[in-house]
């Protein structure tokens, strides 16, 4: 059987990837390039915003209804990098750095997503749904014939790759269907009555200032594990040869030191005349 998965990271893209499938199965097919998927997985970081929390629920429900298998894998990111950070080797993110002269860079390797997400649900496919036993040879029928779907937006095309699972290939449906992440938005708002935020972690390093500043303003407890974390990397340094300052806030700051006008940097689109605030 040639299956057809989802990465769910259930923020706007990947929701609507998810919904629009559980579409088809009521045999609505307006958007060709997104099938009816064997399995929508998604991988807790446990460290996510609560909207994400919401977001997921909410597909799992739809996709329950729908007998479209959703699968949730605990892959705990801030936990390893709160007991490992500068003591052994963790999944590379892309901090902003400083170094001895004050020059200003950002790591550029992040496998965050990779070794945490993507690995995760290739082994899950391997070893629980096609019944592969450990050190077991590939078989014949399953090198190339699966697909693995990303939520990755047209305004996002760049960051598409290619897989080097021998089981895999990536598929990209919304950068087919040219669609943007305001687009994937309107569709989740207008179709299934959800108002959705990005998906990625709290300690990303995407993330703007105002983020932050929101952390702070409405989820105390949320922004008290970010800060914990931003002083870990204060106190540390990565376990590799890198030995500049590392920072999560792209102004080099800690989060605690933002002031009011370093955070007024969110990141919205244009939504029926409204600013709509992205997530990030």
């Amino acid at each position: 059987m040639n299956m057809k998965i989802l990465s769910c990271g259930a923020g706007m893209q990947s929701t609507s990837l998810a919904l629009i499938s559980c579409e088809q199965t009521k045999g609505i097919v307006r958007y060709p390039q997104v099938p009816r998927y064997d399995a929508v997985i998604y991988c807790d970081l446990g460290i996510e915003p609560p909207w994400v929390i919401q977001q997921v629920r909410f597909i799992q429900q739809a996709c329950e209804s729908c007998d479209i298998s959703f699968v949730i894998l605990k892959s705990n990111l801030y936990q390893d990098y709160m007991d490992n950070f500068g003591r052994r080797r963790v999944a590379g993110m892309p901090f902003w750095t400083i170094d001895s002269d004050g020059k200003k860079g950002r790591i550029s390797r992040h496998a965050c997503t990779i070794d945490y997400k993507i690995l995760m649900i290739q082994k899950y496919v391997r070893y629980q749904m096609l019944g592969y036993r450990p050190y077991e040879h590939n078989r014949p029928e399953d090198v190339g014939a699966h697909e693995l779907h990303i939520g990755f937006s047209n305004e996002e095309s760049h960051r598409s790759f290619p897989s080097h699972h021998p089981f895999f290939v990536n598929r990209f449906p919304l950068v087919e269907m040219g669609w943007e992440r305001k687009d994937t938005y309107q569709y989740n708002r207008e179709v299934w009555g959800l108002d959705t935020k990005a998906s990625a972690c709290t300690i990303c390093p995407f993330h703007r200032n105002y983020f932050f500043q929101y952390l702070k303003n409405n989820e105390p407890t949320d922004y008290k594990k970010v800060v914990d974390f931003d002083k870990l990397l204060e106190q540390m340094q990565p376990f590799s040869k890198i030995r500049n300052r590392v920072f999560l806030s792209r102004s080099r700051k800690r989060v605690w030191e933002l002031t009011e006008e370093d955070c007024n940097d969110a990141q919205t689109f244009e939504y029926r005349g409204q600013a709509i605030w992205n997530g990030f």
